[in-house]
């Protein structure tokens, strides 16, 4: 049986609301208004269904406004420093929010190391009983003397 997808069609529709946000701003930049009306609702049923939304999906819109991250139409994007780590600085032009992002070339995330597979985790045998149980489990030298001593 193929996976199903809890609310395919709500997951649908969020998916609808993103790319009309993107299609309005690509066929007008000055149609924000609308792409943060389509980004608003987007949001608000996600959380009103408890949808998670991609973190991809969640870096381009602000939290503050709703607005559609987009480089150079509605926001600005900056490389800094700050402490010996570089960040990635991303300005919403229509309310000022900053968002920072580490950006370490090293890092990766937990879905894309090879631990988090589950071709790499350990298998358990689906035997309850078949953990060794250390009273029940006292090897054959206990018994044996046991049984010598009834004997005798």
């Amino acid at each position: 049986m193929a996976n199903q997808v809890k609310d395919k069609e709500a997951l649908q529709r969020l998916n609808f609301l993103y790319q009309a946000a993107h299609c309005v701003l690509a066929a007008n930049p000055e149609n924000v208004e609308l792409a943060r009306f389509y980004c608003h609702t987007e949001k608000t049923i996600g959380k009103r269904l408890v949808l998670r939304q991609d973190p991809s999906i969640k870096r381009t819109i602000c939290k503050r406004c709703s607005g559609l991250l987009l480089s150079g139409i509605t926001c600005t994007v900056r490389q800094r420093k700050h402490r010996g780590q570089r960040l990635t600085v991303v300005r919403c032009l229509s309310c000022g929010l900053a968002k920072r992002f580490l950006n370490n070339p090293n890092y990766k995330l937990w879905s894309e190391q090879p631990e988090a597979l589950l071709e790499n985790q350990p298998k358990p045998d689906g035997n309850p009983g078949s953990q060794p149980n250390l009273q029940k489990d006292k090897g054959p030298s206990s018994t044996t003397q046991t049984t010598n001593k009834m004997a005798s």
